[in-house]
């Protein structure tokens, strides 16, 4: 389970347009070379490593060495983690309000006929 200070690792990550920007790259090209994602960047490739050690503090980047070459991969778990710890219990909140909402406006509309045909 996904504690408080895991999730905020995770934001404080996703915070950074460009490091949301590395998560897309990273995921449309699995094992991309650091040196290949830095080239994408008109920032220094150490600007590119501090954003990578962040991203990797918080579990989203994963990456392996290969030779001289460290490959990345995106690692989505901590990102579904909060989505189930988080996400769907407002979203189970919500929608159990929602079908009250929706009960109590039939209900209406139903004694409002009943009164119109009297």
């Amino acid at each position: 389970m996904i504690t408080n200070d895991d999730m905020d690792h995770v934001f404080h990550a996703l915070a950074h347009q460009t490091r949301r920007r590395i998560l897309d790259l990273v995921r449309d090209q699995p094992g991309q070379a650091v040196g290949e994602l830095a080239k994408g960047f008109d920032v220094s490739r150490i600007a590119i490593m501090n954003h990578l050690k962040v991203l990797e503090d918080a579990g989203l980047i994963i990456s392996e060495k290969d030779g001289r070459t460290r490959r990345l991969y995106l690692n989505a778990m901590p990102i579904q983690a909060i989505h189930e710890r988080w996400l769907d219990t407002y979203s189970a909140y919500w929608a159990d309000r929602m079908s009250l909402i929706k009960h109590a406006a039939e209900h209406a509309a139903k004694a409002n006929s009943k009164s119109k045909e009297a």
